[in-house]
């Protein structure tokens, strides 16, 4: 069941992964995945998962790629209508 959003405002729809997710002009892609319960995003090199850690654009944890540009920080970056998102891994290969 996906969530309802909380916020009102001019409606726009993002790809993650291929996807299709809804949300509203003015927030972070962090709060449009956060607003549809995903919480991480990212695999770092140890195999944990990564999201929001500080929510300020200071640390690496939200990373993802965005209209093919890769180390986008999801906590800073705001959403735009028919953003294409991908999330990124850095996992060592075994």
């Amino acid at each position: 069941m996906t969530p309802k959003l909380l916020r009102t405002g001019t409606p726009l729809t993002i790809t993650v992964d291929g996807v299709p997710v809804e949300g509203v002009e003015g927030q972070t892609i962090a709060g449009v995945l956060l607003s549809h319960g995903r919480q991480t995003w990212r695999t770092a090199p140890s195999g944990a998962r990564r999201g929001v850690f500080c929510g300020i654009g200071v640390c690496f944890d939200c990373l993802l790629t965005v209209n093919e540009s890769p180390d986008v920080r999801a906590c800073v970056r705001r959403a735009r209508d028919g953003d294409q998102v991908t999330t990124q891994s850095r996992r060592a290969e075994s």
